[in-house]
């Protein structure tokens, strides 16, 4: 989960249950300039970007959200958002709103049933015209849906623009944490510290007996983060109301607030707006 601030897997197995972390920086002097006010930017994941985004919006003044994943970009569906951006007086990309989040994604600018079949170069075009030429007004947050990976879109992002931090997200099974792992020791290498960990699916719950089973293992991420010296910032559960949500657009923090899904998402929320430096007056 990158926050520049998900559904890394769509709250599901998937093969990459894994996903990167919630980035943190600054976009006052990012070369080339950002089209943007100054604001932190922060890197997240799918679904759990979709909700730190919205728990930020009581905190701060105007979050926007950037869909990074060319390939499988999910973010319109999340957010409930269709249609194409319309052009600013100075040629710069509107972003569509809804739940009063600003947002960018490849998945407005293609057919959602339509592949993108591209080369990695491709890629980073398509990518430094979603970060150059989108006009994102007077931001606080900036949260970026990172895909899966330790890729060109991961480290042209981490490069291009000042971060001050990075969350890993995983599954607390083993094949997640390799992949956790790596995520980690890329950030370190290009500089950019990693703020904590969040365990995803940590535990399923029977809705009709309430036993409690660790599906994916117990603790692998709070293991991790002690390997790494780092802290756990939350938990999220593995449970059915998150995977709706999504399908439907109406993101958990704003259909249930006072569910247990919700608190947990603020509870992280919380955490990381608490390591985060303050912004530049």
């Amino acid at each position: 989960m990158l926050l520049a601030g998900g559904e890394w897997v769509s709250q599901w197995p998937s093969p990459s249950p894994c996903c990167w972390a919630l980035l943190v920086g600054s976009l006052e002097g990012a070369d080339p300039p950002f089209s943007a006010s100054p604001a932190r930017a922060l890197f997240l994941r799918g679904s759990t970007a979709q909700s730190i985004r919205l728990c930020l919006l009581p905190m701060t003044k105007a979050v926007g959200l950037l869909d990074a994943d060319v390939y499988g970009p999910s973010i319109p569906k999340m957010m409930n958002l269709k249609g194409n951006p319309e052009l600013s007086p100075k040629n710069l990309m509107r972003p569509l709103k809804n739940y009063g989040i600003a947002c960018m994604s490849m998945g407005f600018l293609v057919e959602e049933t339509t592949p993108v079949v591209w080369r990695g170069l491709m890629v980073m075009s398509a990518i430094e015209k979603l970060l150059r030429q989108v006009d994102w007004g007077q931001l606080d947050y900036l949260v970026i849906d990172m895909p899966p990976g330790t890729g060109d879109v991961q480290l042209s992002i981490s490069q291009n623009i000042p971060v001050t931090g990075a969350v890993i997200v995983s599954t607390p099974q083993d094949i997640a944490l390799l992949d956790a792992r790596k995520g980690a020791e890329m950030f370190r290498k290009v500089h950019v510290p990693v703020l904590g960990l969040i365990q995803n699916m940590s535990v399923f719950q029977c809705p009709k007996c309430k036993h409690e089973t660790h599906i994916f293992g117990a603790d692998g991420v709070r293991d991790l983060a002690k390997t790494l010296g780092l802290d756990v910032l939350g938990d999220i559960p593995l449970h059915v109301n998150i995977r709706e949500t999504c399908d439907t657009g109406q993101p958990i923090v704003i259909s249930q607030p006072q569910s247990d899904m919700a608190k947990a998402y603020l509870r992280i929320t919380t955490e990381i707006v608490n390591r985060l430096p303050t912004p530049p007056a």
